[in-house]
């Protein structure tokens, strides 16, 4: 379908002037690092829950989960429920509170010198910050993927181009505005994003006769089920994979867990809670917060299996089919041939929020990790604005020259892999650190440690979805995977985070010399 090009450019000039402008307004109220750093601490409860939301709901959720919904089902609504029991509830409720007013009882400014002073380790820091800097860019890789992939589509421009433009818009106001200039941008993209999905859930439905009638008609294409995933369970795309099935691993241990849990390890979220004035402000962003979630989750995975109906009436297809084997592409294709004009702009601009908003938080909190947490820590000294960002504008750097060499169908992967690494290697250490008034920093290095390791060597030995990309396994023994189906389809999230755990608890009753809070608040 063409789309006025006068009228895009038009809407798509006045979006970026006002994301721009909002850059400036953060630019304008950065007095000190602490600005730039958490928002002066002092942000509006809903601001905070359209900006954790705009950041935690990317074109990951919206195009990569939505074209592996299409392929897998409505059985990733699973998803949708953990996001918000844990991803808001607990995520707000529990875990935020404590970071809230821990970090500020520490003067914390990032998530790896939280959980350092935490613990009083320079060791974690470094340890975490790494873990940042070598795993974040295949996130931020993903997310750009997703919104250039888009604009090209829509645009008819080059991909290159669309990725390039797409991260230099980003990275000018995440570098001159801060963290101030990130979440009020957030939360602009968020509103954007909530009217964008709302429209999209509606049309879908109108066009294929109504809710009954659609839900009906992909429940009888059941026969359709490609062999490939009807013999490893996939059952159909209105029902739950074959339990215990490598389909069933897939979605439930990758997909659901890894995203559902690992949005609790997450740094870029965990600084939104920073930025909270009190207690209070974290209670009244709940609602918005689990609705924004919701709409934006709840329609990816009904639109995506959706899409299916669609192209079978109109191509006589399947939608992986009908986008040629590339899942990343089954919603921006569906989007730009079954919507009218008005609605391919708004959408555009509805995964161009969703991208930009993650993407902003990425490149801050990668900045603010290399310069100051490593980088200005390593030279003796602690936290500089430009320090940040000449780390944001490497960081920017790495994760394009990742975007172009990654394959396609990998976005939601990619966001599963890096959520997954975080759960196991930094979430139960985190998690004891703002229970326990005090903690033991033996238990905590010792978990992150098996989290990671046991992660990684999951996923190059027996994950098949990345030890047989990787190849390692192969060329040393042979095989994909040391282990047999359906284990070779059990997330590195399950393993790690497990072997985490197990130390964690096994070292804490052994560890004598604990860190109390006077250790703490005299870490440096």
């Amino acid at each position: 379908m063409a789309v006025s090009t006068e009228l895009t450019i038009l809407i798509v000039l006045f979006y970026l002037v006002l994301i721009l402008g909002l850059g400036y307004y953060g630019y304008r109220r950065t007095k000190k690092v602490e600005d730039y750093m958490v928002a002066g601490r002092n942000t509006h409860p809903i601001v905070i829950a359209l900006s954790y939301g705009a950041t935690f709901i990317s074109t990951s959720a919206i195009v990569g989960f939505g074209g592996t919904a299409a392929q897998y089902g409505m059985s990733l609504m699973w998803l949708t429920v953990l996001c918000i029991v844990v991803g808001v509830i607990i995520a707000f409720l529990f875990m935020g509170k404590r970071i809230r007013r821990i970090g500020k009882e520490l003067g914390a400014l990032t998530y790896p010198e939280l959980l350092g002073k935490m613990f009083g380790s320079k060791f974690l820091i470094y340890a975490s910050g790494l873990i940042f800097v070598a795993a974040m860019p295949l996130y931020t890789a993903a997310v750009l993927i997703g919104g250039a992939r888009f604009i090209e589509t829509t645009l008819g421009i080059p991909y290159m181009t669309a990725l390039l433009g797409f991260a230099g818009v980003v990275a000018l106001y995440v570098i001159i505005g801060g963290l101030i200039a990130v979440m009020y941008t957030d939360a602009v993209q968020g509103a954007i994003m909530l009217v964008g999905m709302g429209i999209l859930l509606v049309l879908t439905y109108v066009y294929l006769g109504g809710v009954t009638a659609a839900n009906s008609a992909l429940e009888a294409m059941t026969s359709l089920v490609p062999e490939n995933l009807a013999a490893i369970g996939m059952t159909g795309w209105t029902s739950m994979p074959e339990f215990g099935s490598p389909v069933w691993m897939t979605v439930i241990t990758t997909l659901v867990l890894g995203v559902g849990i690992g949005v609790l390890a997450q740094p870029q979220l965990a600084v939104r809670f920073m930025t909270a004035r009190d207690g209070k402000s974290l209670n009244r962003a709940v609602p918005m917060g689990a609705l924004f979630i919701v709409m934006m989750t709840g329609v990816a995975f009904t639109v995506g299996p959706l899409t299916n109906v669609y192209f079978m009436e109109t191509t006589g297809q399947l939608a992986l089919a009908a986008a040629g084997g590339n899942a990343d592409s089954v919603i921006p294709l569906y989007i730009n041939a079954a919507m009218p004009e008005l609605f391919v702009i708004i959408f555009m601009l509805t995964l161009l929020s969703a991208a930009m908003s993650t993407l902003s938080s990425l490149l801050h909190t990668m900045g603010t990790t290399l310069g100051g947490d490593m980088f200005a820590r390593l030279k003796g000294k602690r936290y500089s604005v430009r320090a940040n960002q000449i780390g944001i504008v490497v960081m920017m750097l790495a994760s394009l020259a990742i975007a172009v060499v990654m394959p396609e169908s990998i976005i939601a992967r990619a966001t599963a892999m890096f959520m997954g690494l975080c759960t196991a290697a930094l979430l139960p250490a985190f998690t004891h650190g703002i229970i326990s008034r005090t903690p033991s920093l033996l238990a905590a290095k010792w978990s992150m440690i098996a989290g990671a390791g046991g992660w990684l060597v999951w996923t190059v030995f027996a994950h098949t979805a990345e030890s047989k990309a990787l190849g390692v396994c192969n060329a040393l023994f042979g095989v994909d995977s040391l282990v047999g189906s359906p284990w070779n389809y059990l997330d590195p999230l399950v393993t790690g985070t497990v072997l985490s755990v197990v130390v964690l608890l096994m070292l804490i009753p052994l560890d004598k010399n604990r860190v109390t809070r006077e250790m703490q608040r005299s870490f440096v």
